[in-house]
């Protein structure tokens, strides 16, 4: 267990650094319960991915026998890690998304890899490429929720910039959508629910502006800026898009490029430095922290 000026230190690195100066410390400590006879007193709001808030759940007693096997997800040897791991990648633009998850498949040197929501060659952002163990956990984030940053452009000047702001505003609920004659599904209508969106920017100059959206898996965006030009009467097309969250990851939880993965595997096979590849690929618990969960002892494994 932590004493307090521990978990104020582990605070301030958090602000200061980010998530690859704790994703250090936390492979550095040890996270268990010690075994005893007493009722435990335990804090586990800072413990990393599965076992945070280990503390709430039903213990009965701290009494059982630790097991020389197994270890934290962070701690695995780096072959293991790599097999059970995934990466948030930020897609560069023009390459499909099942080219990028076929160069790091060749990369890495591994059988099978997945992703999470196909991305149009245009479009940058959140890519979650899962590697061998983890590929089972592609369906999950596939159907998690999705937020783009959208730059449209309108055919001809608006009204009023009020009134593209509320048009924008106005494009929430559940909406018909047919796909765009180039896309990876079936050309037939389909409702998908656009939870909430955000008008953010517009320049008159150029007709163009910015939104923010937060939507159901499978919207199409294009379609959406296509429907806010019929809205307005002036006609209108997307420009440009970027994916900002893919299920749980987001572009500010450690999102890493090509250039990164390849350059920690040259790193590890050249220098056998494995400490970058482990910067870059996630252990596949970090998928699996908002999902609910059942922990055993180590004494009723067997």
């Amino acid at each position: 267990m932590e004493n307090q000026s521990a978990v104020q230190t582990r605070k301030k690195l958090w602000y200061m650094y980010g998530e690859n100066v704790l994703r250090d410390i936390q492979a550095e400590g040890n996270f268990y319960i010690e075994p005893s006879s007493k009722e435990g007193q335990l804090n586990a709001n800072q413990w990393p991915l599965l076992l945070k808030n280990f503390h709430k759940l039903n213990v009965r007693t701290n009494h059982y026998t630790p097991l020389p096997s197994g270890c934290s997800p962070l701690k695995r040897e780096i072959q293991e890690y790599i097999r059970s791991g995934f990466i948030n990648l930020d897609k560069p633009s023009n390459p499909s998304s099942h080219e990028v998850v076929a160069w790091i498949k060749r990369i890495l040197g591994v059988q099978k890899t997945g992703h999470s929501g196909t991305l149009d060659p245009k479009v940058t952002g959140c890519l979650i490429v899962c590697i061998e163990r983890a590929t089972r956990l592609v369906k999950s984030q596939q159907g998690a929720g999705k937020e783009y940053v959208c730059i449209f452009q309108l055919h001809s000047a608006p009204e009023s910039i009020n009134q593209v702001a509320k048009t924008v505003e106005s494009l929430t609920g559940a909406l018909f959508q047919r796909p765009p004659l180039i896309s990876a599904v079936k050309r037939q209508l389909r409702v998908r629910t656009i939870y909430e969106i955000k008008f953010l920017e517009y320049k008159q100059e150029q007709n163009m502006g910015l939104f923010w959206v937060s939507c159901e898996a499978g919207t199409y965006i294009r379609t959406l800026c296509v429907h806010l030009g019929l809205s307005l009467g002036t006609g209108g097309q997307m420009q440009e898009l970027r994916r900002v969250r893919s299920g749980i990851q987001s572009e500010k939880d450690g999102l890493v490029t090509m250039h990164d993965v390849l350059d920690a595997q040259y790193l590890y096979l050249n220098h056998k430095d494995e400490s970058y590849l482990r910067r870059v690929i996630k252990p596949l618990e970090a998928l699996l922290v908002s999902h609910k969960r059942i922990v055993m002892k180590d004494t009723a494994v067997s």
